[in-house]
C-alpha cells in the first residue's frame, strides 16, 4: 500500500480564489472567441464564447449554496392561528 501526501494548506482552494479562476478562465475563453471570429472561424468562436458561459455559470455556483441554509419553517397547528 503505497501512502499519499495529504495537501498543505496552501494547495487548498478557497471559494473566491476558484470562483477569481473561472472568471479569468472565461475571459481567455472570450479573447479567443474574438480572435476566431475575426479570422473567421465562426464556429470555433460560438464554441468558445459556449466555454466562457459555462465558466461564469461555475463562478456563480462556488460557495454555499443558499437552499441548504434555509430551514424550513414549522406549520403552526390551526388551533394557534390568530
Amino acid at each position: 500500500m503505497v501512502a499519499t501526501p495529504l495537501k498543505s494548506s496552501a494547495q487548498t482552494t478557497t471559494p473566491s480564489s476558484t470562483r477569481e479562476q473561472c472568471f479569468e478562465l472565461a475571459e481567455q475563453y472570450y479573447e479567443q472567441a474574438r480572435l476566431n471570429a475575426e479570422a473567421g472561424q465562426t464556429s470555433e468562436a460560438a464554441q468558445l464564447i459556449l466555454k466562457a458561459l459555462d465558466q461564469e455559470r461555475r463562478a456563480g455556483s462556488v460557495g454555499p449554496q443558499v437552499m441548504q441554509l434555509i430551514k424550513p419553517r414549522s406549520v403552526p397547528a390551526w388551533g394557534n392561528r390568530s
